[in-house]
């Protein structure tokens, strides 16, 4: 059994539940499956994530709504133009209204 592997599965069955038009963090993801302090790995395994194709990862930001996985998506505005297809909207890479559409999988799910 590998347990970064079974980690990265939990993290890809929460992200699978943010509704469309909503971002969390990694840091919340983090928190919701108890290990708080692991924001970073909840990054890795988004990092590792690009050939699943069922697994909305552009709705996945940092704490302070900023785009900081942008780099790992096909195109220079990939991750952009996903959110802003789901009415999202993006100034200077960071999400406007974070606060708003911030969706917690502790509150939510």
């Amino acid at each position: 059994m590998d347990p970064q592997g079974d980690f990265f599965e939990r993290v890809y069955e929460v992200v699978r539940q943010v509704p469309y038009g909503r971002v969390t963090s990694y840091g919340a993801i983090a928190r919701y499956l108890g290990t708080a302090r692991s924001a970073r790995v909840v990054g890795w395994a988004m990092n590792q994530s690009h050939g699943l194709e069922d697994l909305p990862a552009h709705r996945v930001v940092n704490r302070m709504g900023l785009l900081t996985g942008k780099h790992h998506f096909g195109g220079t505005r990939l991750m952009e133009q996903l959110l802003e297809n789901e009415g999202v909207r993006v100034s200077d890479n960071r999400v406007v209204d974070f606060e708003a559409l911030f969706w917690d999988p502790a509150r939510e799910l």
